[in-house]
């Protein structure tokens, strides 16, 4: 099992930064992909950011979010983090943590595990 908690959203101007960090419980979180999604009102969620349990791999971006945000973590904390970078007002949305035990994926229907999430408001 783990739990995940999300948090440092807020309310930023357009181009501004926030960094999001998620904070996991389990003992095993060394061995799972993490990923980020968003929704904002009325949209369905979708695929942000994701890393692989690995060591060493990069992560992968959407591409609305490619150059400006960047995923990483720390095994050792049990924390993930995602940096955002230029934000834009279309970037508005609840973020939230997702965990799965396997590959990294944009999919969020194979993640099994999920924060409450985090608002994240920028204002034009």
């Amino acid at each position: 099992q783990v739990q995940l908690v999300e948090s440092g959203g807020g309310l930023v101007q357009a181009g501004g930064s926030l960094r999001l960090t998620c904070a996991a419980s389990g003992r095993t979180f060394s061995s799972y992909a993490m990923g980020w999604f968003r929704q904002a009102p009325g949209k369905e969620r979708e695929f942000v950011a994701s890393i692989s349990w690995v060591i060493g791999i990069s992560g992968t971006y959407a591409d609305s979010v490619k150059g400006r945000f960047t995923i990483s973590r720390d095994n050792a904390k049990k924390t993930v983090d995602l940096q955002m970078n230029s934000l834009k007002p279309e970037d508005t949305a609840v973020y939230y943590c997702a965990a799965r035990q396997g590959p990294r994926s944009s999919s969020a229907y194979e993640y099994d595990y999920w924060g409450q999430g985090t608002q994240v408001t920028v204002s034009s």
